[in-house]
């Protein structure tokens, strides 16, 4: 499962550091780099938030589709 690529992909299209994104997760910014590089796996804890702030599926945060739905 290669969801970190996504986690990078958002990121990016929304202009917004590590940084930012791990004080949203309350974490560091290196752990969440190494969440964007596969090298730690991200708690489902963290997955929903990042779903809930990119009001994103979580079907397509974790790229198990490429059909971009809003939360409902």
């Amino acid at each position: 499962m290669y969801y970190y690529r996504r986690l990078r992909d958002l990121r990016e299209d929304n202009d917004l550091k590590q940084r930012e994104i791990a004080a949203i997760l309350q974490t560091t910014q290196q752990v969440y780099s190494e969440y964007e590089k596969g090298i730690r796996e991200i708690p489902l804890h963290k997955i929903i938030i990042l779903a809930k702030y990119y009001n994103i599926s979580l079907d397509y945060l974790t790229n198990l589709t490429n059909v971009k739905r809003k939360l409902k």
